[in-house]
């Protein structure tokens, strides 16, 4: 469904990812991890369109994303849940929602059923549909950011970071939840620094370090490698 080939990012002199390739195929749940900057945000922020890259290439379907606008990229199927969340605070929860469905065309029906499924995945915000996002626990601002952008319909969501920050026990609901995701058909590209829960639920992963991808296989063999276990997992 994604493949990006020999992608690279520059910072003005400063090469941040050097020639990446990976794919996650339709239905997989796929897994960056890396320390603090690898460059997993920029990976993610270049295959949204927020950042253009210096090199490579990136496609959907085959449908090359590198010279299309990022709202346009929604539209094609592929949204990002933001690492820090990124909420509208002055808007309330319902008025989140229904901007992740800008985008969309069809019968206002389609996105008022789309709400509903929202709702039942975070019945938190349900009950606080009317309430302002920036009076929301952190918790709950993460599940109005994941569920603005299931709003969109997307084929495949990236979600960078959704842990951060959260107690262990929000953080067990949040992977719980995006296990829920992927098994009503969304594929997901997860971004995470929780290596322990991220390649637990993976299908496949990838280790990112300093702009380079140095290994590479299924959530349980990354899990029991050892080098991964030394700087990932604590052991």
């Amino acid at each position: 469904m994604l493949k990006v080939e020999n992608l690279k990012v520059r910072y003005g002199m400063i090469e941040a990812i050097k020639g990446i390739s990976f794919h996650v195929d339709d239905g997989e749940i796929v897994t960056l991890i890396g320390a603090n900057g690898a460059g997993k945000t920029t990976t993610m922020h270049a295959i949204s369109g927020l950042l253009k890259p210096a090199e490579g290439s990136i496609t959907l379907d085959g449908q090359e994303l590198t010279r299309i606008a990022p709202h346009k990229i929604v539209s094609l199927g592929l949204a990002q849940v933001p690492e820090g969340r990124r909420v509208f605070a002055q808007q309330t929860v319902e008025e989140n929602l229904m901007l992740g469905a800008y985008s969309r065309k069809g019968a206002a029906s389609d996105v008022q059923a789309d709400e509903e499924k929202v709702f039942t995945l975070f019945p938190r915000l349900k009950e606080r549909r009317s309430q302002m996002a920036g009076t929301l626990s952190g918790g709950e601002q993460q599940m109005l950011a994941m569920g603005r952008a299931l709003m969109a319909r997307p084929r495949i969501i990236l979600m960078d970071e959704p842990s951060m920050g959260l107690s262990p026990l929000l953080v067990k609901e949040i992977f719980h939840i995006i296990e829920d995701i992927n098994r009503q058909g969304t594929t997901v590209l997860l971004v995470e620094q929780n290596a322990k829960m991220a390649l637990a639920i993976a299908d496949r992963a990838y280790v990112l370090e300093t702009g380079k991808i140095t290994l590479e296989g299924t959530g349980d063999e990354l899990a029991r490698d050892e080098r991964v276990q030394k700087a990932y997992l604590g052991g």
